[in-house]
């Protein structure tokens, strides 16, 4: 349900296309929310947020957040929903969740480019999304779900063990890429000297050449002399 919505400590602001939180939604209803939901909106930055101090509950999902988010202290929370967003990278997320949500258990990055899910992004794995899980398990030690799955004992002794050699890297940007591949097919390899001529030269293109006919119907009957070389 789109619009604003107050029911006892829960806050929810759906769907208003705000691109920051409002300054009234904070004054108002700041010291009271202990779940706030501000999914579907076209939100770049959580500006605003540090007026909701007791929160419990963030829900962040459809937004426009990158990997440079930032949330103020918040002490208290404990689950935090950022499905559908834009973050590619992880580690510095991940190190800030880790300094201003101490408390966090349950953390959702479905949808974003960073969490290599196989039901999101159709070139990745179980394996992929393994590693991720493990990964973010190393950083952030006391959560107790991540997206959609509930953290198993194995999964942190591995998070422990090798967490920190499983980072998630971002992919190359398509531009980036295009580049390399031009910069690469300029330097390809060929067999040819430098300083041979265009290949559509008439005059051949590893040197001159100079043909001697002989007879009265020579075409055909070609010969290079090698003095004429």
């Amino acid at each position: 349900m789109a619009g604003r919505l107050v029911n006892g400590t829960q806050v929810s602001y759906i769907g208003q296309d705000c691109k920051e939180i409002p300054e009234f939604l904070g004054k108002k209803y700041g010291s009271i929310a202990k779940r706030l939901d501000l999914s579907f909106n076209l939100l770049r930055s959580l500006e605003g947020l540090q007026a909701f101090n007791s929160l419990e509950e963030l829900i962040l999902d459809n937004n426009l957040l990158q990997s440079d988010l930032r949330l103020p202290s918040m002490p208290h929370l404990h689950t935090l929903m950022l499905n559908k967003n834009q973050i590619s990278e992880l580690e510095g997320l991940l190190d800030h969740l880790a300094e201003v949500a101490p408390s966090l258990e349950f953390l959702s990055l479905l949808g974003n480019s960073a969490c290599p899910n196989e039901l999101v992004c159709k070139d990745k794995d179980e394996g992929d999304y393994q590693r991720y899980r493990h990964f973010v398990l190393h950083k952030l030690t006391n959560l107790k779900f991540l997206d959609s799955r509930k953290v198993s004992s194995k999964e942190r002794e591995e998070a422990l063990v090798r967490g920190a050699f499983m980072k998630v890297v971002k992919p190359p940007d398509k531009e980036d890429s295009m580049e390399d591949v031009s910069t690469s097919a300029q330097m390809s390899y060929t067999p040819l000297p430098s300083g041979t001529r265009n290949l559509t030269h008439h005059r051949g293109v590893l040197g001159k050449c100079r043909y001697i006919y002989y007879g009265k119907h020579s075409e055909g009957n070609r010969f290079i002399r090698d003095d004429q070389l």
